[in-house]
């Protein structure tokens, strides 16, 4: 019997739970020291384009450690809602925001992404980093995100993708296949995490196919911009 993709397995939103709480304290290290600190940058670069639509009242989704909701207190918004299943990446990130000085800003919840308790029209603007691959129902996950956002508004998605172009394409898949998982997993000391990132991201629709989806969620004049030779994708979609 063949093994369903990775984002159909049964109970995979509490295996991602799981898995996130028990990497929390080490998370932010490992994403920095990984990515040799371009995941900085690829931030930025989400910032800097929601920057032109001047949201007041931001979704930040799987929010996590709070990085990149912290990075987008540099629009001045009037609030920051970061949603995540992992109390304990939650925990890690109200500390950064209090250290910042950001708590009247950004305010962190836990709250499904496919489930949202928000009403209809809510938010300026939603975004995500590295979350929207760990959704069990992406679909469900990416239509809560357009019923959240008010008529006009934006999303914008980071995710990992796979480069297409020699010798870039070899370079990366030996690095995401056999040295960030040994790296990840003494400093985690977690046995599978870092071998579920390149599982998750080799599953994970990439390009059209994810464009494709934002489409049938509801979002029109969607684009998705590669960065760094295709190692990350920025997407993002305008509310109907």
């Amino acid at each position: 019997m063949n093994k369903p993709p990775v984002q159909q397995e049964p109970g995979r939103k509490e295996q991602v739970k799981s898995m996130f709480d028990s990497i929390a304290g080490n998370y932010d290290f490992l994403n920095h020291f990984l990515s040799m600190g371009i995941d900085r940058g690829w931030r930025r670069k989400l910032i800097s384009l929601m920057a032109k639509e001047h949201p007041q009242h931001i979704l930040d989704l799987a929010s996590g450690t709070a990085d990149l909701a912290i990075a987008a207190s540099s629009l001045k918004p009037e609030s920051i809602i970061g949603t995540d299943i992992s109390v304990e990446m939650l925990a890690v990130g109200r500390e950064k925001i209090k250290k910042s000085g950001l708590d009247k800003m950004i305010t962190l919840m836990e709250a499904d992404s496919e489930n949202l308790p928000f009403g209809d029209n809510r938010f300026d603007a939603a975004m995500v980093a590295y979350g929207v691959r760990n959704y069990e129902n992406l679909q469900r996950g990416l239509k809560e995100m357009n019923r959240v956002l008010k008529p006009g508004a934006k999303a914008f998605i980071l995710e990992f993708s796979k480069p297409t172009a020699s010798p870039v394409k070899q370079l990366y898949s030996i690095y995401f296949r056999f040295i960030l998982p040994v790296i990840g997993r003494l400093v985690s000391r977690h046995s599978s995490a870092y071998t579920y990132l390149p599982e998750s991201v080799n599953a994970f629709p990439q390009g059209k196919e994810f464009t494709g989806m934002m489409i049938k969620a509801g979002f029109s004049n969607v684009s998705a911009r590669q960065l760094t030779f295709g190692i990350t994708t920025l997407y993002s979609g305008t509310k109907e």
